[in-house]
């Protein structure tokens, strides 16, 4: 019985452990690059900010954040997620 429960605790201890070390190398090891990309889609621009490890990742938030402002239903944020930003700058 003394076993058994020796072994959640460990379990917990490396778990903990684990998120605690996640949370750091994620808060640390990574560069972000933050940019204000801009969408036209139906006659419509918006703007959103955004930042990523990588330039496409900020593009891909960005433009998923505009979209769901832009387009209604999920056949148009499909086509408005394929649309090029209509501008893009990067800080």
């Amino acid at each position: 019985m003394m076993g058994n429960r020796t072994g959640v605790v460990v379990a917990t201890i490396v778990v903990v452990a684990a998120a605690l070390a996640l949370i750091v190398w994620s808060s640390l090891g990574l560069n972000q690059v933050t940019g204000r990309i801009c969408i036209t889609f139906n006659g419509r621009t918006d703007c959103r900010t955004a930042s990523g490890t990588t330039r496409e990742e900020a593009i891909r938030t960005a433009t998923e954040m505009a979209c769901s402002a832009l387009a209604s239903g999920m056949t148009d944020r499909i086509n408005c997620g394929r649309t090029p930003p209509s501008s893009t700058d990067w800080q």
